[in-house]
């Protein structure tokens, strides 16, 4: 079946290539002469892979495609002709480099496309294959014939296979919120048709096999008549493989593609959870069974072409030289794309701080490389460094290491193998940045904007040829201090949530449309305090990102840079604040559902009013206009909605946000953060987050320092009315109580004593602490200047000569205290 057949069996395919034929006019041609084309340029024993080159080939097939056109005007079919003529014309407007760069782009696209449909036909089906039945092939030295590729294939073990794809779906399932997809199965059916490929490949094989015998017996025979005749079939037979072989080779190399399109999807995915997203690190175990097929694959390949090419029955084969080039060109970047770095370092680094990370070698194993392990190291790079390592495309000199921008220590790591589970990898584990070189500052830069990378490069030898390979982490941002971290997250925040799949180190975008950020902002927040964040909070913090002037695009100034409106701080330091406030003192409630949070003053009141509780009805809202504050407002006595100055995390070191609420008894039901749910009575939603409180045991006075212990409450008092609230120490007055932190003139805290002060004194200490002072005075020296007043005090005591004023007692004994 032609290859445009395959494609016109899926109408999905066909309407796709259509139209890309049809944006240059070339549909008519593809439709006349699609088994011609196709044959023409797939077996095309030259690649061009220089512009003068293309030119040749391009008017070569022009010429050929004219010649056949004209032939087919021989036919009767005058609709034909005419089309025909139509065609003729078309390819004189057309140059020739661009009709031959579309045409063969297309079937390129047509080859992925039947690649891709044959991949999920086979959806569904078990994989006849082991895990790791090629780990312990040996390196190849010659080609495989048809018979070696059934024996690879038919060693499977069923019962593996169907426990690793049990395995694949018993993972959770990342939720939708987050923007992340549900665990893939298709790597599965990728490396069924890669086997596929290989064992078609293995036909290849056994003709390449009969012309080697052939070959040699006419070298080998004596003058015979046939000669020539046999000859020439040889040669037939020579060009015919090499057709197979291409075709082969075509076929790898969408196979190579789909296999790094699912690579990529795995390091984009680890760059997601870089900000909290759900990863499933797992399908690199999949990803690298693909690879030692696709090595196994090219392996095989380049010995058929290299024993093709002994077969010499011309004096030049410029073709197979060539396409031996691209076979060794391919399995080097095969070999060199299998080198990642598996676990990322911290992408907020502090100097002075260990850290940890490492590389993984996908096919260390199947290269033989854990026979004798090379030795990885890591330097710090800079994002221009960077880019002009990317811009090698794999070519690295033992220069490299004189380019750091930075000193590391423990910077080098010997490769391991796990026999257990196939991993050949290199773990950093005790690494430490000690210096770091920053590039000039242009404009409003901070060094909280500039990234940095970690190299990581090893050289070894492959199949007799020495190899660098190297792999770059995700950027980091380097602080030197704790401040700098909230503006680097910024940093690190962006870039990983809207970084391409595939960039030059570090490209990214400086504006996002506004359900990008809103889902790169959900998934940071509640990867941080364990809840998502409701389409009424996302509301809020558009409308916080808004300027005058209203977009559907949020750009990084307004992301991070400017002021919020009538506001010292940005929106970015605003969202981390309470991210970090949430997490370090109000994770529990905030998972539970107890704090509304993000939601603006207008709007929290019209709520508070509408409830169906009326007064005591109260939320929890964010602060707007403070960094990382939390306020409560709740429907007074009144009917009014009062809204407390907000608490920090300064306030929640000294007394907890839940036995705040406990304290306030004004405070009856939770406004519900669902707008589904009904309100919750007060102890019923924070009873779970009350700290316990011991009840008041009456206790001496420590005789050394009369302290006695006191507990901390707060409390909410009236309009107008300096007096507590109901349920707090009415023996304490707000003027005597002390006030910590952001204490609003509706609130105040006051110190209770669970147990007796000084001022709480009993009748029998009060009548010993008389006779006490008696005795003083008995003893004293006449001109004393206290004795008076101890006589005065004792003259007023009920146990002497009159009423003991405590409050004279307490004024006089202050007196001795501090003077």
């Amino acid at each position: 079946m032609s290859l445009w057949k395959r494609v016109s069996s899926h109408s999905d395919c066909e309407q796709r290539m259509a139209a890309f034929y049809e944006e240059k006019g070339l549909l008519d041609l593809r439709l006349c002469l699609a088994p011609w084309i196709e044959d023409r340029i797939m077996s095309e024993q030259i690649t061009p892979n220089s512009p003068e080159q293309l030119e040749r080939v391009a008017l070569k097939f022009n010429e050929d495609l004219q010649q056949k056109l004209l032939s087919t005007r021989t036919a009767t079919d005058q609709a034909l002709k005419f089309r025909v003529v139509e065609l003729c014309a078309l390819i004189q407007r057309t140059s020739a480099v661009e009709l031959y760069t579309n045409l063969r782009t297309g079937l390129q696209k047509e080859l992925q496309l039947v690649t891709e449909k044959s991949v999920a036909s086979t959806a569904g089906q078990s994989m006849p294959l082991s895990s790791y039945n090629m780990n312990n092939t040996p390196m190849v030295t010659g080609y495989m014939d048809a018979g070696d590729l059934l024996a690879v294939s038919n060693s499977c073990n069923p019962s593996v296979v169907q426990g690793v794809h049990n395995v694949q779906h018993s993972g959770g399932i990342a939720s939708p919120a987050l923007g992340m997809a549900t665990p893939k199965v298709e790597l599965y059916e990728v490396q069924h048709q890669i086997m596929q490929s290989l064992n078609e490949f293995g036909n290849c094989a056994n003709a390449l096999k009969l012309l080697v015998q052939n070959y040699s017996y006419m070298l080998s025979s004596t003058a015979s008549p046939n000669a020539d005749v046999a000859y020439r079939n040889l040669i037939d037979e020579k060009a015919a493989i090499v057709i197979a072989m291409r075709r082969s080779f075509m076929y790898y190399e969408s196979l190579y593609e789909m296999v790094m399109h699912e690579m990529n999807e795995w390091c984009h995915q680890q760059r997601q959870a870089g900000n909290g997203a759900p990863f499933n690190e797992g399908s690199l175990e999949d990803i690298q069974r693909c690879f030692e097929i696709l090595e196994t694959f090219i392996a095989h390949m380049m010995a058929a072409v290299k024993e093709t090419m002994r077969v010499r029955l011309t004096n030049e084969e410029p073709e197979l030289t060539q396409l031996l080039d691209q076979v060794q060109n391919a399995r080097k970047h095969l070999v060199c794309s299998a080198f990642i770095v598996d676990k990322q370092p911290p992408q907020v680094m502090k100097t002075n701080t260990r850290f940890a990370a490492s590389v993984r070698w996908l096919l260390g194993s199947q290269l033989g490389l854990h026979n004798n392990p090379p030795t990885v190291e890591c330097i710090i790079m800079s994002e221009n460094q960077a880019q002009r390592f990317s811009a090698r495309n794999h070519q690295i000199d033992s220069s490299v290491a004189g380019q750091t921008s930075g000193e590391i220590q423990n910077c080098s790591s010997t490769m391991e193998y796990q026999q257990n589970n196939h991993v050949f990898s290199a773990s950093f584990r005790n690494m430490q940045l000690k210096k770091i070189k920053r590039a000039e500052k242009k404009g409003t830069e901070s060094v909280m904007d500039e990234k940095f990378s970690l190299l990581f490069y090893t050289t070894t030898t492959v199949s007799d040829f020495q190899m660098r390979v190297w792999t770059l982490s995700l950027p980091v941002v380097v602080i030197v201090h704790g401040n700098q971290e909230p503006q680097s997250w910024a940093t690190i925040t962006w870039d990983n949530a809207f970084a391409e799949r595939v960039r030059d180190p570090f490209i990214i975008t400086d504006r996002v449309t506004w359900a990008q950020l809103s889902v790169a902002l959900n998934i940071k927040f509640a990867s941080c305090t364990g809840r998502s964040l409701t389409m009424d909070n996302l509301d809020f913090l558009y409308e916080k990102l808004q300027r005058e002037e209203r977009s559907e695009y949020i750009t990084w100034n307004q992301f991070c840079k400017e002021p919020l409106p009538d506001r010292s701080f940005t929106f970015w330091e605003w969202f981390f604040a309470i991210m970090k406030l949430t997490k370090d003192h109000m994770l529990g409630m905030w998972k539970a559902g107890c704090i509304m949070g993000f939601i603006n003053k207008a709007k929290a009141q019209d709520d508070l009013l509408r409830s169906v509780c009326g007064i005591g009805t109260f939320l929890l809202r964010f602060s707007d206009s403070e960094l990382g504050g939390v306020s409560i407002a709740y429907v007074n006595e009144n009917g009014h909605v009062t809204m407390l100055v907000p608490w920090t995390a300064r306030d929640f070191q000294v007394l907890s946000l839940a036995d705040r609420i406990r304290d306030l008894d004004v405070l009856c039901w939770l406004h519900p953060s669902d707008r589904n749910s009904s309100p919750v009575k007060r102890d019923a939603a924070f009873g779970e987050f009350y700290s316990k409180r011991q009840e008041p045991e009456p206790i001496d006075i420590d005789p050394v320092t009369g302290y006695v212990k006191s507990q901390l409450h707060v409390h909410v008092c009236s309009n107008g009315d300096n007096g507590s609230t109901s349920g707090t120490p009415h023996h304490v007055s707000q003027q005597d109580a002390m006030q910590l932190g952001n204490i609003s003139p509706e609130s105040a805290f006051s110190y209770h004593s669970p147990s007796p002060t000084r001022h709480e004194e009993s009748d029998s200490d009060a009548s010993q602490t008389a006779d006490a002072l008696e005795k003083i005075v008995q003893f004293a020296s006449p001109n004393d200047p206290l004795i008076s007043e101890i006589n005065d005090a004792l003259m007023m005591s009920p146990y002497r000569h009159g009423d003991f004023g405590i409050a004279d007692f307490d004024s006089m004994t202050n007196f001795e205290d501090y003077n």
